[in-house]
């Protein structure tokens, strides 16, 4: 398992076949992937927002499913909430979790809200998910080709082809990400 440690903001775990990914690439060991219990109450709040169509229940047993399969919880942040400034100040327990747990990077779409000046304190980087998924792809490709061909062969309800599971990727903005994989098709 590396040491290499990216913590993942609630935006990357709202829509379902991001997050999806994520986890599959958590479950390489080519790096630690962590989040919080708040992390995780602020993407299932904003899900249930949007989709009334799904319930809360089935929500804690996706967020269950995923502290049962990657040890990523954090704790014991808290305490440094306060003393964090950030543009939005709901984006400090983020941040906190991120230092507690020696991060690298925040994997988020929101790279406003985590300045670079404010991270270089804590050598930590932000990272938009097209980028970091990217850079995995560059550092173990095969192992990243494996853990998408697996998230799309678990796809059943409706199974996707290639080019429909690459559109849906392309819709979760992954350009980098959909233009490398179109060149590895054969391997999904």
């Amino acid at each position: 398992m590396s040491q290499f440690t990216a913590i993942y903001d609630a935006c990357v775990l709202y829509p379902a076949p991001l997050r999806d990914l994520l986890m599959n690439l958590a479950m390489t060991g080519l790096f630690r992937a962590q989040w919080t219990a708040e992390i995780h109450d602020e993407w299932i709040r904003n899900v249930l927002k949007n989709r009334p169509d799904l319930t809360e229940e089935r929500l804690r047993r996706t967020q269950r499913l995923m502290d049962s399969h990657v040890d990523a919880l954090v704790t014991g942040y808290e305490s440094l909430i306060p003393g964090l400034t950030l543009p939005d100040p709901d984006d400090r327990h983020v941040l906190a979790a991120a230092i507690r747990c020696n991060a690298d990077v925040i994997v988020t779409f929101n790279l406003k809200d985590f300045p670079k000046s404010v991270l270089d304190e804590y050598d930590i980087e932000a990272q938009h998910p097209d980028d970091f998924i990217a850079c995995q792809i560059d550092l173990d490709g095969d192992a990243v080709y494996q853990a998408i061909a697996r998230q799309r062969a678990n796809l059943k309800n409706p199974a996707l082809s290639v080019d429909e599971f690459l559109a849906t990727l392309e819709q979760q903005r992954l350009a980098k990400v959909v233009s490398l994989l179109r060149q590895k098709r054969n391997l999904l």
